[in-house]
């Protein structure tokens, strides 16, 4: 038992970190307010931002949970497909450009509980981040039939414990280093980010 809620706490935090990576347009508005109010207010947003995965994560991981048995039959055709899958979210990741997503922020108000119901709504808003959490969940066997109710609950706190990691993180650093933070800086957040994806995808297709 401590052995399965170990690998939820792990493969979660990796989870979210990976769906959260990638510089999409909540990313760069979580990078644009903490250029412009600070790093707790880029830092909010990815708490909305991450509290909005949560609920994608369960939705994704409660669809799962009713084909279990179909996924562990088809268990290594499954992680094939998802690895691909992955490499190409890479390729899209490494491929796209930030700056198309960049605009003037329109902010109603500057509170902070503000900044973090604006981010979750946005996020909520893109029910296709299931499709990023579809190949992650089955590539690392996140669903399966010796889990239980408590190990997946924690297993899905985990998520958002990682995507918070993240968003701490590159507030962070944007912080500290938003006097020379520009559109490059984010082209090569993308790059780096896209790579990794990729490798790792690389890595599991050898391991399956």
């Amino acid at each position: 038992m401590i052995d399965i809620i170990y690998k939820a706490v792990i493969n979660g935090i990796i989870i979210g970190i990976f769906v959260s990576a990638p510089m999409g347009p909540i990313g760069v508005m979580c990078i644009q307010r903490t250029l412009k109010k600070g790093r707790w207010h880029g830092f909010v947003s990815g708490v909305g931002a991450a509290l909005s995965d949560l609920v994608y994560a369960s939705i994704t991981c409660l669809g799962m949970g009713i084909i279990v048995d179909f996924v562990e039959a088809n268990e290594f055709v499954l992680k094939i497909i998802a690895s691909i899958l992955m490499m190409l979210f890479g390729f899209y990741t490494f491929q796209s450009n930030p700056s198309k997503s960049l605009q003037k922020p329109k902010e109603g108000g500057n509170k902070l509980s503000q900044y973090a119901i604006t981010a979750f709504l946005l996020t909520l808003s893109n029910p296709s981040i299931i499709i990023y959490y579809i190949p992650l969940f089955v590539q690392f066997n996140f669903i399966d039939a010796r889990h239980t109710l408590y190990s997946i609950i924690i297993g899905l706190l985990s998520i958002m414990i990682g995507a918070l990691g993240w968003w701490f993180l590159v507030t962070t650093l944007v912080g500290k280093l938003r006097t020379i933070i520009n559109v490059r800086g984010l082209w090569i957040i993308n790059k780096v980010a896209g790579i990794i994806i990729i490798i790792l995808s690389l890595s599991l297709i050898f391991f399956i």
